[in-house]
């Protein structure tokens, strides 16, 4: 039986989507988030499923980084409260309770931020801060980069990247090293 599905064709398209979405890509509202996080005392992010998967990977860099981080979910992450910063992921900018967690944060006085795929949806709208990554996202109803993959394959692809090249910006806004990041890293593996 042979290989039928062309591999190096694919990489070509991924690839190619990828670059249309950060040609597309707001960088003042990028620039914005990373200056709520550099004023934050603690950042708290939340996601869900893939997209939740890309946001918990920014939390451990961020941690990286020297910056008070907590993943939402974890059972020692703290009541959020005035001067921290909640960052939200929410692609299709209405998922239920990623809205609810927003609308209470918001109650506590902390500044919120939200990545999404869809800057017209009710979470959105309330933000503070918002970052629209203009990809492909299950239930997304915004003018977005199309994808040939499936569901938010784009978005989430797209949002890991983000999150990976904010990281290298606050790392030289920081003053910070690879090998400052390297010693934060979990030593018990």
């Amino acid at each position: 039986m042979g290989q039928s599905f062309d591999y190096r064709g694919q990489i070509g398209v991924i690839l190619d989507e990828l670059r249309q979405v950060f040609e597309r890509v707001n960088y003042a509202q990028v620039d914005a988030l990373i200056q709520e996080i550099l004023k934050a005392r603690r950042v708290i992010l939340i996601g869900v499923g893939r997209e939740g998967l890309s946001t918990r990977a920014f939390t451990m860099r961020l941690m990286h980084l020297g910056i008070e981080s907590h993943w939402i979910w974890d059972d020692t992450t703290p009541a959020l409260e005035q001067g921290d910063l909640l960052i939200a992921t929410s692609g299709c900018g209405e998922i239920g309770h990623i809205h609810y967690v927003v609308e209470r944060a918001k109650e506590t006085g902390a500044k919120v931020a939200v990545v999404t795929g869809d800057p017209y949806k009710k979470t959105a709208k309330i933000a503070d801060v918002l970052v629209f990554l203009p990809a492909a996202v299950y239930r997304g109803t915004a003018d977005v980069v199309p994808s040939t993959q499936p569901m938010g394959n784009l978005f989430e692809q797209a949002l890991l990247i983000l999150y990976d090249m904010i990281v290298m910006d606050l790392k030289e806004r920081m003053g910070k090293t690879y090998e400052q990041m390297e010693k934060r890293h979990r030593n018990l593996e």
